[in-house]
């Protein structure tokens, strides 16, 4: 796929173009989203990016359009699940509702940064190095691993060494002040928790980086598309925290749907792999199977994470009733 500076600076400028609305919107204004204007929203950059896909697909080839999608998909299912983590970092700060959505903004503006460079570096080492995709399959097979068997500190967040140190730096006032990052008192410059909550938020999302970018790269080396799909995943994000806020707690699987996708992304860069190198016996997946599994895993997973949270609710309801049933006998 050959992409011109042109086609680059289009898309870049459109997606800033679409940053800088969504700033502008939350500066003017801040306030919690209903629920009618989180859906509106959501289903406005979701619309774009599947006019996108559908445009790349026309004017690229069926593979490229493929690429973009199984990449999409995978890059907007680990940013779902990355709302469990913001959710717990808004509630372990008290950031208050109405300034949630510029918290929420600034940490994808820096996660598109951070991604950017991420994508820069990882697309120089794959051009030059193919056993960057044995480490990238290795990884991804530990990340994998690693959400699938791990659940005990899903409901904490620990303080990296990046916020102690600004902590230690610069010292911190209990309260907020508005939505401001500093401010001073007595004549002496204070940190507010805004400014460390946005912290918190930025350096999370350079470690989601780590497990995203060698996802996407198991699926297409093409800088453009995994650029695009990254960035198409995190527009949006925002308004999606406040629509399926309460719809997190109940989709109780996700962590190992992720797990399977990631996976099988990783066993594919393996193979993929093997095959450059001469292992003749090794398959080169074809796109249009890797979006079917990607798909398909991702909705058995919200299925029985939808059906398992029905009956447990239905369980709890039945438990409250008899128990009441009992204190009113005695």
């Amino acid at each position: 796929m050959n992409v011109s500076l042109s086609a680059w600076i289009i898309t870049i400028a459109a997606l800033l173009a679409l940053l800088v609305l969504d700033f502008l919107i939350v500066a003017r204004k801040p306030h919690e989203p209903s629920l009618r204007e989180a859906t509106l929203w959501v289903s406005f950059y979701v619309g774009i990016a599947l006019l996108f896909g559908v445009g790349l697909t026309i004017a690229a080839g069926g593979e490229s359009g493929g690429e973009f999608f199984a990449g999409w998909l995978t890059e907007y299912s680990l940013s779902v699940d990355n709302l469990f983590v913001f959710i717990i970092i808004m509630g372990k700060f008290a950031v208050p509702r109405q300034y949630q959505q510029k918290v929420l903004l600034v940490g994808v503006a820096l996660a598109l940064v951070m991604r950017g460079i991420f994508i820069a570096v990882g697309a120089e080492a794959i051009s030059h190095f193919n056993w960057v995709f044995y480490i990238f399959g290795a990884f991804l097979l530990y990340t994998a691993w690693k959400l699938a068997t791990s659940h005990d500190d899903e409901d904490e967040f620990k303080e990296n060494v990046v916020l102690t140190k600004v902590r230690k730096v610069m010292p911190t006032t209990e309260e907020y002040h508005q939505a401001k990052l500093t401010t001073r008192i007595d004549g002496k410059r204070f940190a507010t928790p805004m400014l460390i909550v946005m912290i918190a938020i930025g350096t999370t999302d350079l470690l989601f980086a780590l497990d995203s970018i060698p996802a996407i790269f198991g699926l297409t080396q093409e800088p453009y598309l995994v650029f695009t799909a990254n960035a198409f995943a995190l527009m949006g994000l925002r308004q999606l925290f406040f629509l399926i806020g309460g719809l997190l707690d109940r989709l109780v699987y996700l962590s190992y749907g992720l797990s399977v996708v990631l996976g099988f992304i990783g066993v594919k860069l393996i193979l993929e792999a093997l095959h450059h190198s001469g292992v003749h016996w090794a398959p080169e997946i074809p796109i249009v199977v890797s979006l079917s599994i990607i798909l398909g895993t991702l909705v058995v997973t919200a299925v029985l994470s939808l059906v398992k949270s029905s009956r447990d609710e239905k369980a709890k309801a039945a438990e409250e009733k008899t128990e009441e049933e009992v204190a009113a006998v005695d």
